[in-house]
């Protein structure tokens, strides 16, 4: 690492609760929810069990063109769309990027599966010769830094993360890095989910990860709420454009937020359910502190992963308290998948966003849906927009996912 300091200048989203980056944090801060029913008619002819998600691609109309809802997965769309925001956001001059030292650092957690699903169907029904030739291009996992890196020119390197629900803000943990130790000026990261799919949902459903509240969809996502029952599945896409502080400001760039630490572990401990003591989980938060130079006394908001899973609730809690002690109780914490639904892939991008904006400009987005606390998981949860103090703040972004994979990055205000 160098001393070089990292900042955000561009960012762009598409999720269940809205079609812009601008749009999403409005209707977040307005405690608005992104679930809705699912009308797709193959889902009623499953009974399925749960019948709702975060439908962000309802969303997805004139923003593309014909050839590329064509030969896209619908993962390499949204990420197309959150891409192209975030950089027209930064208002970066193409003619002035030196290709070689721009790097894409993209992430998702599952792929292109509506793809590959879709075409076994074609398979089993119409034959071989009905399969389209897009297909591997379309379902392979890391198409969508693909269609990033030939949309901008960037020929600094295309890498994809995997790692379940931690993914993109392990890819935000390594465009942190890229920028930092000065192998790029510039890095678009960022990740996107589009696993809403009658499979994955039955999936999740069978383990008994997601709510049921088919009654009331809008209120099923309810983060660290007595009666929470599982996450609700949604899809979209976020995206960062980070650089150097020098290199931003001698553009004449606007800066969301500066990104200044991150730290990546993993738990060792099961393949689906977090270490119940959070011990790893606490090491990731204090390798972002430690990376941002800062006290644990510092930090003032955490967006946490928080999926509103009785088990996963409470042990991100434990994590949290193992690191902050006491300070916890002075920190305000927001869970915002309350309102967006669990991006799984995608969720730390669009989380991350959050942050830098609840730095920008000084509040802290609510959780919707928490109507009686657990009383096992002791700190301030923001149920309204709560105003964040002025100086010179820090914040960090939780994401912790299946198989023990842990990624947390630390913002500070610009």
């Amino acid at each position: 690492m160098t001393n070089r300091t990292v900042v955000v200048t561009g960012i762009g989203a598409i999720t269940p609760l809205a079609a812009t980056a601008p749009e999403t944090w409005e209707a977040l801060l307005a405690g608005k929810s992104g679930i809705t029913r699912i009308e797709d008619p193959r889902y009623a002819e499953l009974e399925l069990p749960v019948e709702f998600a975060g439908q962000a691609r309802r969303f997805l109309t004139d923003q593309l063109t014909r050839p590329e809802t064509r030969r896209l997965d619908p993962s390499s769309q949204l990420s197309l769309v959150a891409a192209r925001e975030a950089w027209a956001d930064a208002g970066i001059d193409a003619e002035s990027v030196v290709p070689e030292r721009l790097i894409v650092d993209w992430a998702t957690g599952i792929g292109g599966v509506n793809t590959l699903l879709d075409a076994w169907d074609t398979l089993r029904e119409k034959g071989p010769r009905r399969v389209m030739p897009m297909t591997v291009p379309m379902l392979m996992a890391n198409g969508p830094a693909a269609a990033i890196e030939m949309e901008f020119g960037a020929r600094g390197g295309a890498r994809t993360y995997l790692s379940a629900c931690a993914s993109s803000t392990e890819s935000l943990a390594e465009a942190y890095r890229h920028v930092a130790s000065g192998d790029a000026d510039i890095v678009i990261a960022g990740g996107a989910e589009a696993a809403l799919h009658p499979l994955p949902l039955a999936s999740f459903a069978a383990m008994q990860a997601l709510s049921r509240r088919n009654d009331s969809p809008e209120t099923a996502s309810r983060p660290y709420d007595v009666t929470r029952d599982g996450f609700v599945l949604g899809d979209g896409a976020a995206a960062l454009i980070l650089e150097t502080k020098e290199h931003a400001e001698a553009r004449g760039a606007k800066i969301y937020a500066e990104v200044a630490g991150a730290g990546i572990t993993s738990d060792a401990f099961h393949i689906t359910a977090p270490d119940p003591e959070g011990s790893a989980a606490a090491r990731a938060v204090l390798q972002a502190l430690e990376h941002a130079g800062a006290a644990r006394e510092d930090v003032v908001h955490v967006n946490a992963h928080a999926t509103s899973t009785p088990v996963g609730d409470v042990a991100e809690y434990h994590a949290m308290r193992r690191v902050f002690g006491d300070h916890l109780d002075s920190i305000v914490v927001s869970a915002t998948k309350a309102s967006t639904g669990h991006l799984l892939g995608g969720a730390g991008a669009i989380e991350a966003v959050f942050t830098a904006l609840a730095l920008h400009e000084r509040v802290a987005p609510p959780t919707i849906n928490l109507t009686q606390q657990d009383p096992e998981i002791v700190m301030d949860v923001a149920t309204a927009p709560r105003e964040l103090p002025q100086g010179d703040l820090l914040a960090v972004s939780n994401s912790f996912g299946f198989g023990g994979h842990n990624a947390v990055v630390a913002f500070r205000s610009a």
